[in-house]
């Protein structure tokens, strides 16, 4: 096996985004494309060589492909030793977990996360250092500057690894080690959650769920946990096989993609508890009969209530939750006398609190919930919190949600995303945004009058590294709020996503359809963003 060098040139568009670089498969497919950011992430390390990385992904279409490429680069460019999934399958959350107990130098996930696969779909590559989380911006920004000269790229001429058998190999030196994807994080799951008593509840007192994988990574994780371990009947885990293109679904677990779900647990004889996961496991959506659990009140819940789980019986040292994400966490942290910590949106911003243990629970309202298990957010995780909660309360999950709402009040909350629209209209529309930003205050909309406007910045309180440019915030004097930002997460256009949250202490009025009760703030965005007119969207793509 001889090590070569390759002559390459950049590429204009490998900046990474939110969670790592996203392009369609044809555009990964180009000579040299996915060799040139790989090929920048190593060079960006400093000391990895003789190191241990841990690599899989979500085994969406060009995923073992990929997969092979990265552990001939990895073997030319001195890596020690790789750990990768069986059948180049790790769940998000299980390489966050495989990194941490390893003790490994860092990590490589294959995944666009909830965006859709197949041949002509989306692809994505993401470094997560050695605590396990995401890439900060330091390191983002260090590779992103790599692909902007590089000029070769290292790689060894070899026979691709057998992936698919349990144990050690040699690659020009390297060590590769095929591990089995599942067993160490359901260990890991065992060890924060009464899974006897979450057994109980679920064989002997009638209650019935089902889980749906989406034909993405989760299912052999959520069929050995809920149906082997926990004992669910069969059947209960649904699209439990992961599939290259996740059967032709868009596995993103929300009201509108996830509709099968949906329809089982709003149709007749609904089931009592109901979950779905994305594409690479870390996002979930909750829903119990007939009921929607929002993302940002699910994560005010489990706070309210960790003392329940063993894991977390000693109680929180902090929540923190992306700017975005609704004010009803903050109201759980006062009562308990911890901080609620504000960062932006991307979940490479709670690394430093977590490894600095002053926050405990994480959530954005983008489904994703998590804690200091891991440094990512955790779909299956947050079903078995949930699972916890009901085998210890014994109430319904609308019971326990609207109990939550008595105490401390209900924000109430929506996002509605506009999908795949044209850049130009996108960014159009948040400069006149900006536009309005020394205007807006002390003006008045109806009720509501403007308490401040601002592009949301961030202060790291452990490193004081300063993120600005987060999203554009309107505040009322009552508290609520206007959120505006373009996601990072797509690859087709813009996705406009706007956020809309109003406060309602008054237990009388919390059963209200959130687009009804903030419907007079949906109205001022569209006075303030002319948004139909410059999306040229009627409604949006998806409203949560």
């Amino acid at each position: 096996m001889t090590s070569r060098i390759v002559t390459t040139q950049p590429f204009t568009d490998q900046k990474p985004g939110t969670s790592g670089l996203r392009k369609s498969v044809p555009v990964f497919q180009q000579p040299h494309y996915l060799e040139n950011f790989v090929q920048s992430i190593f060079d960006s390390l400093n000391g990895c060589q003789g190191q241990t990385l841990v690599v899989g992904g979500d085994g969406r279409y060009f995923n073992r492909e990929a997969i092979q490429v990265i552990l001939k680069m990895a073997a030319a460019n001195g890596i020690g030793k790789v750990k990768v999934g069986q059948h180049g399958i790790l769940s998000t959350p299980a390489t966050s977990c495989a990194i941490r107990k390893f003790h490994a130098f860092g990590g490589i996930i294959l995944s666009a996360s909830h965006n859709p696969g197949g041949p002509n779909a989306d692809f994505g590559v993401k470094y997560n250092i050695g605590n396990g989380g995401p890439a900060p911006e330091t390191v983002t920004a260090a590779i992103f500057e790599r692909t902007k000269s590089i000029d070769c790229y290292q790689i060894i001429d070899a026979p691709d690894v057998d992936i698919d058998t349990l144990g050690t190999s040699e690659l020009g030196g390297m060590v590769v080690e095929v591990i089995d994807a599942v067993n160490d994080y359901v260990d890991l799951m065992q060890s924060l959650f009464d899974f006897d008593r979450i057994q109980q509840f679920l064989t002997t007192d009638g209650f019935r769920m089902c889980i749906d994988a989406m034909h993405a990574v989760t299912g052999p994780y959520a069929d050995q946990i809920f149906q082997q371990r926990l004992g669910a009947p069969a059947g209960t885990v649904q699209n439990a096989i992961p599939l290259v293109d996740f059967g032709g679904g868009h596995p993103d677990p929300n009201l509108v993609y996830a509709h099968d779900l949906v329809e089982i647990l709003f149709g007749d004889n609904a089931p009592d508890f109901g979950a779905a996961f994305d594409g690479d496991g870390d996002r979930n959506m909750i829903l119990g009969r007939r009921f929607f659990v929002n993302p940002s009140d699910s994560l005010a819940i489990l706070a309210a209530n960790a003392t329940l789980i063993p894991g977390y019986k000693d109680g929180l040292a902090g929540i923190a939750r992306s700017m975005p994400t609704s004010k009803a966490a903050d109201r759980v942290a006062a009562k308990l006398g911890i901080d609620c910590y504000e960062t932006p949106t991307g979940w490479k911003f709670f690394g430093n609190l977590l490894d600095a243990g002053k926050a405990t629970l994480c959530g954005e309202e983008s489904f994703g919930t998590s804690s200091n298990h891991i440094r990512e957010k955790d779909g299956i995780w947050a079903a078995l919190f949930w699972l916890n909660i009901l085998a210890v309360r014994q109430q319904s999950v609308e019971q326990i949600v609207q109990e939550h709402w008595q105490i401390y009040g209900r924000n109430y909350y929506s996002r509605h995303d506009y999908e795949a629209i044209d850049s130009d209209r996108a960014h159009t529309l948040m400069a006149g945004l900006n536009e309005l930003m020394p205007t807006l205050k002390g003006k008045t909309f109806g009720r509501y009058e403007v308490e401040f406007m601002d592009d949301f910045s961030y202060t790291d309180p452990i490193d004081g590294s300063v993120s600005q440019n987060q999203g554009l915030r309107i505040g009322f004097t009552d508290g609520s709020r206007i959120v505006c930002r373009l996601s990072g997460t797509g690859t087709q256009g813009a996705t406009l996503r706007l956020y809309l949250e109003s406060f309602e202490a008054d237990a009388t009025k919390q059963s209200l359809d959130p687009q009804v009760a903030l419907q007079d703030l949906i109205a001022i965005a569209e006075e303030l963003a002319h948004i139909r007119e410059l999306t040229g969207m009627e409604k949006p793509t998806v409203i949560t």
